[in-house]
């Protein structure tokens, strides 16, 4: 009888060592923008996962995070999506960077809330998110008509805040369950834009999405819009999910793409560490 399940346990146990090394997220390698402040020098972390095919440039998956990642470990800001692009089979096929910064515990990707006007300073965990994107775009193979923007909850928040700040670096962007700046509108019709939220969501109202979408719409764009019914807060299996919006993420180009990254674009000093 115990001779009869052993192959079965050997199989069990040969799988479970499989998915632990199809999720092995020691495949991003650890990284860090430092940044000049009032108080001295801060360090913001980051994580990359890099292309196995160095040879041509591939394209830049940019995750912001949401609240409850936040931190100086640089090891939860790997949740949900940038795990995916290790193990789930629609994304880990992709030949694509994936960076994802880690906002500190104090700070927000968005000073903008949902029934509050956003001060016009971006940021500082957000300013340090964009001087490591210039140091990746500067040093890295990178296909800059193929940079993409995404992020849930707070990293909603922030991708609304970064595309509205530089809506020329983005081929797609895919804010989820967050919101922005109506005033912002104007700067984002032409950016195409694929929003997610639960109609349920008690943590970000579904409005906070939907005002974001009519103001676009109103000033001439065509941004794509998804309520998912019936869903909370978490609509993000749906928007990274093999029917949700990775595909159609990676078949856009931008037309005309950013130029002229290079090293200098990067201070203060940044490094990345295998």
């Amino acid at each position: 009888m115990q001779m009869a399940l052993l192959p079965s346990v050997l199989l069990v146990i040969l799988m479970m060592s499989s998915s632990v090394q199809a999720n092995d997220t020691t495949r991003y390698e650890h990284g860090e923008t430092t940044m000049s402040t009032s108080n001295g020098n801060k360090t913001y972390p980051y994580r990359i996962l890099k292309p196995a095919n160095r040879n041509t440039s591939a394209p830049l998956v940019i995750f912001l995070h949401g609240a409850g990642e936040r931190g100086d470990d640089n090891q939860r800001q790997l949740t949900y999506l940038p795990e995916r692009f290790l193990d789930a089979p629609h994304l880990n096929t992709r030949n694509c960077f994936v960076l994802a910064p880690q906002c500190p515990s104090d700070d927000s990707w968005s000073p903008f809330r949902a029934r509050k006007d956003r001060p016009a300073e971006q940021t500082k965990a957000l300013k340090a998110a964009i001087v490591t994107i210039q140091k990746i775009l500067s040093e890295e193979n990178i296909d800059t008509s193929r940079i993409y923007l995404t992020g849930l909850s707070m990293g909603g928040f922030g991708s609304w805040d970064l595309a509205a700040r530089h809506p020329d670096w983005f081929a797609a962007v895919i804010p989820i369950c967050g919101g922005g700046d109506p005033r912002t509108a104007s700067k984002l019709t032409d950016v195409p834009i694929w929003a997610f939220h639960g109609d349920t969501d008690k943590i970000v109202p579904e409005s906070a999405s939907q005002r974001m979408v009519t103001a676009i719409r109103d000033a001439g764009g065509r941004p794509a819009y998804t309520v998912l019914p019936g869903v909370g807060h978490a609509s993000w299996p749906y928007a990274y999910g093999p029917r949700g919006a990775m595909d159609w993420m990676f078949a856009q180009r931008n037309p005309h793409p950013p130029t002229g990254f290079s090293s200098t674009d990067a201070r203060p000093e940044s490094k990345t560490e295998p």
